[in-house]
């Protein structure tokens, strides 16, 4: 039996499929199942068990990343570990065992039905509808129609990630990409486009896991303030004249000395923020090496609100990773091997993943934010200052995290190198 392709995607909202959905009664509706809500009235909800071992993850999967790249870099560990962590439902002890603590969970400390009543409990809360933030957080899952899944795997991702199962035509891999490419295009909303790439005739699986992010600024920046360009330095050799949007305003703000960088945090309505993180001239490195959640935490609690003089470029960046080839220098080795067992999604399937992709997009303006993201497997045999504003000046490489506040989740992590590169 051929590969499987399992697609971990950032970003969405439900559209149809010419796709048939599994289900026990024969019910073919799309409606969306609720996570139970009794584990989210407890004063410590369930995500709290998981959101700190994703930034951790993060932070390691960014450094591998940047050691790969001199370029611009945007994912998604929310995506990421979600998808890994609903992958694991399908595996055997082994396999499931080895992707959580590739994750970075301690099973002694947290246990696996904890770590999955997390993932649901994340879920949930992320989806809650606001009218100051669009975050939409799914997950589905194209098997050919030719495997028979096991039920019981298919209940199960459907009661803790909220997913469904579509069967599907992977014979005609050329039609069948092209519909899952536009059912990821509407989840969405066009920020991901053609994300998955070219599979063969022997591709049977694609798992999706999809998350959209929109939100505006809490304090806009003016339109008429944004139009001239200014010089971004890109590297010692390269600058490049960018829009540069300006706003003199309140943020929290800090400089550490120790760490040779500036820290600014910007407020979306709702229960969003973006911390944006500028090093000195030529200590990028130096900072990324620093990168530790204890970092994040002193951040949190050093930054005083600043009226601040902000120049912020304007971007719209994007990032396509083969995590298959970095995530394994993280730990994630035994789904890449000969071993790997995934009989719990169908007895057909047991295959080692040969491919994960992820692809992730962001567009930062005047108004504010949207993000998206995408991924796929492939399986195969403090004082306030408010009359001197500090100047904030982001003309070089900076690096961006945007999390959602309630959950304390870092949706999406990235590095501004060239805001022009799209």
């Amino acid at each position: 039996m051929g590969p499987v392709w399992l697609w971990l995607l950032g970003a969405g909202i439900l559209p149809s499929v010419h796709c048939q959905p599994f289900s026990a009664h024969g019910d073919k509706s799309l409606g969306v199942p609720h996570a139970p809500r009794d584990h989210l009235s407890s004063p410590d909800p369930a995500y709290h068990k998981i959101t700190p071992t994703i930034t951790n993850f993060a932070l390691h999967l960014y450094k591998q990343l940047a050691a790969e790249t001199s370029g611009n870099i945007f994912f998604s560990p929310v995506s990421i570990s979600t998808s890994l962590a609903l992958l694991s439902l399908g595996a055997q002890v082994n396999t499931s065992t080895q992707i959580l603590e590739g994750l970075g969970f301690n099973l002694t400390e947290t246990p696996e039905a904890d770590i999955h009543r997390g993932f649901q409990s994340l879920i949930h809360t992320l989806d809650l509808p606001s009218s100051k933030l669009e975050l939409k957080v799914g997950n589905s899952l194209f098997l050919d129609k030719q495997l028979k899944p096991q039920q019981h795997f298919l209940d199960t991702i459907r009661e803790l990630y909220g997913a469904f199962a579509f069967s599907a035509n992977f014979t005609d891999s050329a039609t069948t990409r092209r519909q899952i490419n536009e059912y990821v295009r509407k989840q969405t909303y066009g920020q991901v486009a053609d994300g998955l790439q070219e599979f063969t005739q022997d591709t049977l699986m694609v798992l999706l896991n999809y998350i959209f992010f929109k939100a505006k600024w809490k304090h806009p920046f003016s339109r008429y303030q944004t139009q001239k360009q200014e010089s971004f330095s890109v590297n010692e050799r390269t600058s490049l004249h960018i829009p540069m949007m300006h706003q003199k305003e309140m943020h929290r703000f800090l400089y550490d000395q120790e760490m040779a960088c500036t820290v600014l945090q910007i407020e979306y309505s709702g229960n969003a923020m973006a911390l944006l993180i500028l090093p000195d001239p030529g200590k990028m490195e130096q900072v990324e090496a620093a990168l530790q959640p204890e970092t994040l935490r002193k951040w949190d609690q050093w930054l005083l609100p600043s009226l601040l003089d902000l120049h912020l470029p304007r971007f719209s960046i994007s990032g396509t990773y083969n995590l298959e080839e970095i995530l394994p220098l993280i730990g994630l080795t035994n789904i890449f091997n000969l071993e790997a067992d995934l009989s719990g999604i169908t007895e057909q399937l047991n295959k080692t993943i040969s491919r994960v992709s992820h692809k992730a997009t962001v567009d930062m303006n005047v108004w504010g934010t949207r993000a998206g993201a995408a991924s796929s497997l492939l399986s195969q045999p403090q004082a306030l200052n408010a009359t001197l504003a500090s100047q904030a000046r982001f003309n070089r490489p900076f690096l961006v995290l945007l999390w959602e506040m309630t959950t304390q989740s870092l949706l999406f992590l990235g590095k501004v190198v060239n805001p022009a590169a799209g």
